[in-house]
């Protein structure tokens, strides 16, 4: 098997290359192109030009500084200056414009709802109250058919519905089919939702916490007592290997303690431990910033995954009654197994988050993060600050473990620098405070996304962490690497990358196969996931905007699978980029395109024509790299 390629080399993109440079995905040489040749097809194959149309100005989008969306710089560079270095990190000055924005005549939320009540605010309301001049001043709609009234037989967004054609009768009544609203009253709906009472409590913090009040004083007399213990500590020069057996107890004759206490008869399931052939291969969704929405999830649980995890949310925000952070708990009928994950730095929020979660909310399973990387959060001290705080990582481990009445899990990385890895170390204090699972990414912070996972080192941590289950997180984008990851010992694996790029990558474990998944049916792909989006967001101009930014994100990821026709050497790895390449079909080249631009335009078979003045960049400087 040829040798794995670290993960900062990258392809240029100018030329066609040779299926042996390193970083680069090999493809077959008949689909090689340059990257004009590229666009010269792209824009002589576009639908638009056929029929002699150009493309309004509002719809030009800056990539960048002085870039246009066909990739040309306005002003030419003089030949003295540097070719510049492959664009990293965040596009921390991209614009932010909220879905609001682009409706400036907003009709009043009493008219939509077909309150029988006038608004409350009367003459001071800021939404107009005349139908007619709504109606006169909204875009044409969309699409002939409206996901929620096809679903639901109702749509809740009535006139504002940017499909409204399909469900307003002659006199712009909302119309309402009796036997499909009967027959989805019996289906469940999504959870989790913030209720508004106590929304308000939170915000006036008329909201105890006992429990969390009690863990906290346990945990405060119990730190004071073993102050005054002395811990052993390793020699300088003793091996490490030595030492990680040690601290998980594998070194002597007796068995590791178990951090929970049981009682009762003893029965077969105590003794008798599971053959690795026995195992079930558990397939976790991981959280995903900007991308782990409610609709992609549902777009993972098709494809097989067995667990999924909810975005990233900030505890302060949460116990603060923020209604954009609740949003990130809901949890949709399809999860049978979901969990939440949360971030804070310090035990008395976390606890409290914790039990608030408990006895409001339905979870399996709460997870801390303590591998986000980024500043913002490292800063406060939170993410991976938490594996460099012990005392604090453990008051918030076992207060949280108190009050919840569900599994506490924790995500993490190797440590924070590169190398210098800590997880050996934590993962048997982390079974002794009481965590259920750890979920380790082979990566340090200093890392972030670039080289290799080091799964050597996570096979090592599987062996400390014993009997405590640990899940590997890591370049997975095939079925062979979830395989030789699995070799390792862990008892399961974490997919978040592979999953943005290929969403099918759950079915292709499952069924131990690589999918030569056509165009056609990727678009039908992102079409399922424009209709839970609006299921999910609304079909108003705002959910429809919602919708579209979330699907950009997305295709940022997706523009960087090659299918598997197309390749010269199964599979492709995570670490390699996709060269200049034209496909079988005009769409399979469309989505291989890595300028914004023709993100957009795929978006617009989907949801319709942008407004004016959309602009959109991507949240990462690699997803857009030229």
């Amino acid at each position: 098997m040829p040798a794995e390629v670290p993960a900062e080399s990258g392809a240029d993109g100018d030329s066609g290359v040779s299926a042996s440079e390193r970083g680069v995905a090999p493809i077959k040489a008949q689909y090689r192109t340059t990257k004009e040749h590229f666009h010269e097809y792209l824009d002589a194959n576009r639908q638009d030009k056929a029929h002699g149309e150009t493309e309004p100005e509002a719809k030009r989008i800056r990539l960048e500084d002085g870039q246009t969306e066909t990739g040309q710089i306005e002003e030419a560079a003089t030949p003295s200056e540097k070719p510049q270095r492959r664009a990293r990190g965040q596009n921390k000055g991209r614009p932010h414009v909220k879905p609001t924005h682009y409706e400036q005549n907003r009709l009043c939320p009493s008219l939509i709802q077909e309150l029988a009540a006038t608004c409350a605010f009367g003459d001071r309301c800021r939404f107009l109250h005349d139908v007619g001049r709504y109606l006169e001043m909204k875009p044409a709609d969309l699409g002939p058919h409206c996901v929620l009234f096809d679903t639901f037989g109702r749509c809740p967004y009535g006139v504002t519905c940017r499909f409204a054609g399909a469900h307003l009768g002659p006199e712009g009544q909302n119309l309402v089919q009796e036997e499909v609203v009967a027959r989805s009253a019996n289906l469940p709906a999504v959870r989790n939702s913030l209720d508004r009472v106590l929304q308000q409590q939170l915000r006036k913090r008329q909201v105890h916490f006992e429990r969390t009040e009690k863990a906290l004083r346990q945990l405060s007399q119990g730190h004071a007592s073993a102050a005054t213990t002395p811990k052993a500590t390793a020699a300088p020069g003793q091996n490490s290997h030595n030492a990680q057996r040690d601290l998980a107890g594998l070194g002597t004759d007796t068995p590791p303690r178990s951090p929970v206490q049981t009682c009762g008869p003893l029965t077969d399931e105590d003794v008798v431990r599971l053959r690795p052939c026995e195992k079930k291969r558990v397939c976790i969704s991981s959280s995903l910033l900007a991308c782990g929405n409610l609709p992609f999830r549902r777009i993972c649980k098709r494809f097989g995954a067995d667990v999924t995890c909810g975005e990233m949310a900030v505890c302060t925000n949460l116990l603060q009654g923020q209604m954009s952070e609740w949003a990130l708990l809901k949890r949709h009928p399809c999860e049978d197994i979901f969990g939440v994950q949360l971030e804070g730095a310090f035990p008395d929020t976390m606890t409290k988050c914790a039990e608030l979660l408990n006895r409001t909310i339905d979870v399996d399973f709460v997870d801390i993060n303590v591998g986000c990387p980024i500043d913002l959060v490292y800063k406060k001290g939170g993410g991976c600050a938490l594996m460099n705080r012990s005392a604090k990582f453990q008051q918030i481990v076992r207060g949280m473990n108190e009050v919840l009445d569900v599994p506490l899990t924790v995500k993490m990385r190797t440590g924070v620098q590169e190398r210098v890895s800590l997880a050996h170390r934590l993962l048997p204090e982390l079974r002794d405070w009481g965590a259920a699972l750890v979920t380790l990414h082979g990566r340090s912070r200093e890392q972030r996304y670039t080289r290799l996972a080091d799964w050597c080192y996570i096979e090592e941590c599987a062996k400390v962490a014993d009997p405590m289950p640990l899940f590997g997180n890591g370049d997975i984008l095939s079925y062979e690497d979830a395989n030789r990851a699995m070799q390792t010992g862990v008892a399961g694996i974490m997919i978040a990358r592979g999953a943005l790029l290929k969403p099918w990558l759950f079915t292709e474990i499952k069924e131990q196969r690589h999918w030569d998944i056509s165009s056609s049916e990727r678009l039908e792909v992102l079409r399922d996931f424009t209709h839970f989006g609006l299921e999910h967001w609304g079909s108003d101009t705002q959910g429809v905007e919602r919708t579209r930014r979330f699907l950009l994100e997305w295709l940022s990821f997706l523009c960087r699978y090659v299918p598997v026709g197309l390749l010269e050497r199964l599979p492709q790895r995570i670490n390699e980029r996709p060269p200049y390449y034209v496909g079988r079909d005009y769409l399979e080249t469309l989505m291989a395109s890595q300028q914004a631009a023709d993100w957009i335009r795929i978006s617009e078979m989907l949801l319709g024509p942008v407004p004016a003045g959309f602009a959109f960049l991507p949240k990462h400087k690699a997803n857009a790299y030229k």
